[in-house]
């Protein structure tokens, strides 16, 4: 059995009917290649679309590969590829409410040159394989740190760099923390000011700060 992804359940079922399976681990399970810079930005909803483009032409990603640009929801996929096509970029959009054949007929776009960068929501985050991605964009922050990783996998193969630029807002704040480590633990990346000191990265979703000394803090989860 191989895959690229191993979540929980698919791992207990795969033990429930193999036998003495060997487990073959290649790179960090759960965190992105080294070969991927991780930037990341705090970026206003209303601001994204000028942040966005002010990088595509800064840095000019599309020269060197196809870009995926990640949204959360398929409505706001096909307004961003409309969009960037106004701008003068080779834009397709692909989402779970595209049917096979337009499905197929995006990846070839980007496949062939013809287009050069995608639109699209986690149907693309896995499972599918395009080459050369030379960037990755999360125009909106995966919801978890898990399609986050997946997400920004697609690009930084096959022994290549690669760049993965993450707009956050406020609405993320769920996934502040664990992206902030992801950022620590990368030896490529740095994490920004705004985000290291927000309130929000300093301690896991759900964990209980109570204050027992004036100089001390402690964490319960």
């Amino acid at each position: 059995m191989f895959t690229a992804t191993m979540p929980p359940p698919v791992e207990r079922i795969a033990r429930t009917f193999m036998r003495r399976p060997a487990t073959v681990y290649i790179g960090s399970v759960g965190k992105p290649v080294e070969r991927v810079t991780q930037r990341v930005y705090l970026v206003p909803d209303g601001q994204k679309a000028k942040k966005m483009i002010q990088i595509l032409e800064d840095d000019n990603p599309t020269s060197s590969g196809p870009v995926i640009v990640f949204v959360n929801q398929k409505k706001g996929c096909d307004v961003l590829a409309r969009q960037l096509e106004k701008y003068g970029y080779e834009a397709i959009s692909l989402h779970g409410g595209k049917g096979q054949d337009q499905r197929e007929y995006a990846l070839n776009c980007l496949k062939t040159g013809e287009k050069n960068i995608l639109v699209a929501t986690d149907v693309a985050g896995r499972g599918i394989d395009i080459k050369d991605v030379s960037m990755v964009l999360n125009y909106d922050m995966a919801k978890s740190i898990e399609d986050y990783t997946h997400r920004i996998g697609r690009t930084g193969r096959a022994g290549k760099s690669g760049v993965a630029v993450t707009f956050l807002t406020n609405d993320d704040s769920g996934t502040f923390y664990d992206l902030k480590q992801r950022l620590i633990e990368s030896a490529v990346s740095s994490c920004p000011p705004e985000l290291d000191r927000h309130p929000e990265a300093q301690h896991k979703p759900g964990t209980i700060v109570q204050k027992k000394r004036k100089d001390e803090t402690v964490f319960i989860k």
